[in-house]
């Protein structure tokens, strides 16, 4: 289990967030250490974070104030993860090569593991919009490319009434996602093609007209979220942030290669960034965009 730790340090950061001020030395703390790959922080409305040691086949709980506890162990491969506006935490199993979603009282439902008859790849992040639709990513990297069954990379919609859908295959890979704070607009992260693209998604939760929305990026790009004025933050070499017309705004340099983040605290103005073996908190003078 990740260890808590209150070590703070300054890390710089110029970034102009929409007409605020320009803030430069923020802090930036570590909240835990100790671990061996952590992924796929996500915010509870309870007031905790979850994140995921994707080696050890655990999920780990942060209470602010509090510390570091384990929260459960997944021996299917725990990698990205999310609330839904009723509480529930959806999981994306590597190994089990399926997304699960578990109820406030621990009842666990498969919602998808198979496309077209054949397994998914190795699904990897994941983000459910307000009204129910839940879209994932399933690449596949290192060993998880053995035994593949489809022939592409995938980006998924299960809609409401738990119907899968494609709405993306391609043959680079899939990582990050997030919507912007409307609900209207999903980003996704290429890591291959070291770009994020876009789609349009409408009140049926029907995706379209996909698009390069930043490209070039520094590093591998891998977990991505928006904050409540439309700013987009990529976690690949550092943490990079852009604005809506998919300019680089502002970078946070940070001691290991960050994998993820999420915002978090009551008040939503703290990025969690998953960096590794470690966990930061990174508190912003914006409120981050969540979709419950």
């Amino acid at each position: 289990m990740g260890n808590f730790t209150s070590s703070l340090f300054l890390a710089a950061l110029l970034i102009h967030i929409g007409s605020a001020q320009t803030f430069t030395d923020i802090r930036v703390e570590k909240i835990a250490s100790g671990l061996q790959f952590t992924e796929g922080p996500a915010w509870s409305k309870d007031t905790f974070l979850l994140f995921s040691d994707c080696v050890t086949n655990k999920i780990h709980r942060f209470v602010p104030g509090q510390g570091v506890f384990e929260y459960e162990a997944v021996p299917e491969g725990p990698n990205g993860n999310t609330f839904d506006a009723q509480g529930r935490l959806y999981t994306c199993e590597f190994r089990a090569r399926r997304v699960i979603r578990t109820s406030k009282k621990g009842a666990v439902e498969v919602l998808a593991s198979k496309f077209a008859g054949k397994r998914l790849n190795a699904p990897n992040d994941i983000v459910v919009r307000r009204d129910g639709h839940v879209y994932f990513t399933d690449p596949a990297f290192g060993d998880q490319q053995d035994g593949r069954e489809l022939d592409f990379f995938g980006v998924y919609h299960i809609t409401p009434k738990g119907d899968l859908q494609a709405i993306a295959k391609w043959k680079t890979r899939p990582n990050g996602i997030a919507f912007s704070p409307n609900g209207k607009l999903l980003y996704v992260a290429d890591s291959d093609a070291r770009l994020v693209r876009l789609f349009d998604v409408d009140k049926n939760g029907e995706a379209s007209h996909e698009r390069v929305f930043v490209e070039k990026i520094e590093g591998v790009p891998d977990g991505i979220r928006t904050d409540e004025k439309g700013n987009l933050y990529v976690a690949a070499k550092e943490v990079y942030a852009y604005s809506e017309d998919g300019k680089r705004i502002g970078a946070i340099a940070l001691g290991e290669t960050p994998s993820n983040l999420t915002w978090g605290d009551p008040d939503l103005e703290s990025l969690y960034i998953t960096a590794r073996t470690f966990v930061y908190r990174v508190r912003l003078a914006v409120k981050g965009s969540l979709q419950y």
